[in-house]
């Protein structure tokens, strides 16, 4: 990751769905009142959030460059064709919600599927970061998995969101966590790029921060340490790893070790979900990027007392979920980060 030098943070946003959000007094849920801008602009966050207009975004040697993704596929195809390694994040698909937010996961989920398989160029693999469930439940992680089949990328690979663990996560290591580390941390490679799979949801309050905890950094500083600087690393997990809004758990309180670990990396990619929504910020070589889930939307930070889901018109809900396409060229060594919604 980026050696400690000065922030460098790209601000984007496009209109999104939602005016200014109205708390509904007897459910935990927010209406937006209409389609205007929702973005919250008061400036208290060097980044924003954003619906609508995906980004492609690039990295090369620290410096992050972008452009607005089209209507049709041929920013994808063109990203995809040069591409040595490409593969898709999506995030936060609570099967088993079924409140006024969405009430049909499973349907947004499986049009989130029928979207990857229709790129033109198929995926290698699907990183799925967290909150694959609502509840826990083993019916939930089954409807889940039966999804997944329609899904046409050669393998899955997934870390837990808090909502996966209500049981301590018994359900989540027996189907998907049987050859990682501790409560579910791994790594892989894939063409040159080092995957590091972290779990920050284990053992944290409601509300609170995420925590990788001692022995999962321990374990991380010696998975890294045999690798060239010249290595891509791509480091995912649920909560981001970065402070987008610590007031609602929305960071990692040991985060900073962890990225202390890969700052002598020329090219870092740190991807999470949790928050529902796009933030991107770029910290030297390191960039971070947050997802859209495919569930339902949340506010922009600080813009309500709490995080809980937004209620949107039905013809805008799909502006606020999408999923992630990331394409790796190995000449360059760099990763360009596509986001489109399933409006």
């Amino acid at each position: 990751m980026p050696a400690a030098s000065s922030n460098r943070v790209q601000n984007r946003s496009t209109s999104g769905t939602g005016g200014e959000p109205v708390k509904n007094v007897s459910s935990d849920y927010i209406i937006q009142n209409g389609p205007e801008d929702a973005v919250d602009r008061r400036g208290f966050l060097k980044c924003m959030a954003w619906a609508g207009t995906g980004v492609i975004w690039s990295i090369s040697g620290g410096v992050l460059s972008s452009t607005v993704l089209g209507q049709g596929a041929s920013n994808h195809a063109g990203a995809s064709a040069s591409a040595e390694l490409n593969f898709v994040q999506i995030s936060d698909s609570h099967i088993g919600f079924d409140k006024p937010a969405n009430t049909d996961v499973v349907g947004t989920f499986r049009e989130t599927v029928a979207r990857i398989n229709a790129l033109p160029k198929t995926p290698e693999f699907l990183l799925h970061t967290g909150d694959l469930t609502h509840l826990s439940d083993p019916a939930q992680f089954d409807t889940l998995a039966q999804l997944l089949k329609d899904c046409r990328t050669k393998d899955v690979f997934y870390v837990p969101g808090e909502h996966d663990i209500y049981d301590g996560g018994a359900q989540f290591r027996d189907r998907f966590g049987q050859k990682t580390t501790g409560s579910g941390w791994y790594s892989f490679d894939q063409k040159g790029v080092h995957f590091v799979g972290l779990v920050n949801v284990a053992n944290i309050q409601e509300g609170g921060l995420g925590v990788l905890g001692p022995e999962q950094l321990d374990w991380l500083e010696r998975d890294l340490k045999g690798l060239s600087g010249s290595t891509p690393i791509v480091l995912f997990a649920h909560i981001p790893l970065w402070a987008v809004y610590p007031r609602w758990g929305w960071g990692t309180e040991d985060a900073e070790r962890a990225l202390g670990f890969v700052r002598r990396f020329g090219s870092v990619t740190v991807l999470n979900g949790h928050i529902h929504q796009v933030m991107q910020k770029v910290e030297g070589n390191i960039t971070f990027h947050t997802a859209r889930g495919t569930a339902f939307p949340l506010p922009t930070p600080g813009s309500v007392p709490k995080p809980v889901p937004v209620v949107v018109e039905a013809a805008h809900l799909k502006q606020m979920l999408g999923l992630t396409s990331v394409n790796y060229t190995e000449i360059s060594h760099s990763l360009a980060v596509v986001d489109a919604t399933l409006g």
